[in-house]
């Protein structure tokens, strides 16, 4: 496979690069990938037809009327292309409700790395010379190694070197449950170790431990401030205990000592592996590998920036099926570069929740329902 503006934008080093280049580059790179699935994906190039759709006639800034995958359409079936057939799987749920599946062959899985290579090296995150201890908010391996969330967490941790290491859900024998009691003694253990301390996973996981924390009268621990809270996933099933990130944020920093910058929230879904990481102001930017769109819920029309509307992505990365354009269940905002003030020159987009209240389920949705009464 040649996709030279595909690799070529994806090796882009400053991963919110904002400029003609990269216009050009993106707008190049999705006519390859979409050449490359009329040509390689069963089925494909006759369903742009059905959709009269001809990306000839589309340009670098009307990619978003390429017409989309639904990513709830995926938990009913598998989409892949030639590449895609022997190609390593990932799924989106955990122990119950409707998958989402996914393949990726080598050269999409290395891309969406590439491009995490690339954010964290931005950030100063990625340092191979201090061991961290690291709370894996998320299932053991062993059991989920399918799971996004799983295989994500645990791709994290090479930034730096593991030094320890306590996953918050367990097996019990019998299946996977939510270990709160654990969780603070892993915490306790790490901050006397003194080492950096770096969490990954399900926020909720970490709101209910420090309210455990707080119920139990336990004293405020102290990390490095070298230490890194990255989160990823939703509430899901525990939406009514919802808190606002920054109070999150805000406890985290009175229980654990860790800075607020130092607190950051991520997007991201096994169905479109692009990475949305916050940035110092806590607002998740749209790298420059990816464009993001919103869509009207009742009319499907794409809308302009500030209104709320379904999340579509656009990227070119991925050749292992045919999700380079892809509707999200999230309703968001879209909003400019300017609107943030962190000095990222690219779009960034705030998430509302999820649209509709159907049975299709999430990991962070499985994963939210082992808390109970913990």
């Amino acid at each position: 496979m040649t996709l030279i503006h595909v690799d070529a934008l994806c090796a882009l080093a400053d991963p919110y690069r904002a400029d003609a280049r990269a216009d050009h580059l993106f707008d190049a790179a999705m006519r390859e990938i979409t050449a490359f699935h009329q040509q390689h994906t069963p089925g494909y190039a006759n369903w742009l037809r059905q959709q009269h759709c001809d990306p000839a006639a589309l340009d670098m800034h009307s990619w978003g009327q390429l017409p989309p995958i639904f990513a709830n359409y995926l938990k009913k079936r598998l989409l892949f292309s030639e590449s895609g057939r022997d190609a390593l799987e990932l799924t989106s749920s955990g122990t119950t409700g409707q998958k989402s599946r996914m393949r990726y062959d080598a050269r999409s899985m290395g891309a969406a790395q590439g491009m995490v290579d690339r954010i964290f090296q931005r950030y100063g995150w990625d340092t191979p010379q201090t061991p961290c201890n690291y709370l894996l908010l998320g299932y053991e391996p062993s059991e989920h190694r399918t799971l996004g969330t799983a295989f994500t967490d645990n791709f994290l941790c090479k930034y730096a070197p593991v030094k320890q290491s306590f996953h918050a859900l367990r097996h019990n024998g019998r299946g996977t449950e939510f270990d709160p009691f654990g969780v603070i003694s892993a915490l306790q253990r790490f901050a006397e170790d003194g080492a950096p301390l770096r969490i990954l996973g399900f926020p909720a996981f970490m709101w209910f431990v420090l309210e455990r924390m707080r119920e139990m009268k336990l004293p405020a621990l102290s990390f490095d401030t070298r230490s890194l809270v990255l989160f990823g996933g939703g509430w899901k099933t525990h939406a009514d205990q919802q808190v606002p990130k920054a109070r999150l944020y805000a406890r985290v920093a009175e229980q654990l000592g860790i800075p607020l910058p130092r607190c950051r929230d991520g997007y991201g879904a096994v169905e479109h592996c692009v990475p949305y990481v916050e940035c110092a102001h806590h607002h998740l930017h749209v790298p420059t590998y990816a464009r993001a769109f919103t869509r009207d819920p009742r009319s499907f029309a794409l809308q302009e920036h500030g209104l709320p509307g379904l999340l579509q992505f656009v990227s070119p990365y991925i050749t292992s099926s045919p999700a380079h354009s892809i509707v999200m269940s999230d309703l968001a905002v879209l909003h400019r570069a300017s609107e943030c003030g962190c000095g990222l020159a690219t779009d960034w987009f705030e998430i509302l929740g999820r649209a509709g209240t159907g049975k299709s389920r999430s990991c962070a949705m499985a994963a939210s329902e082992l808390i109970k009464d913990a």
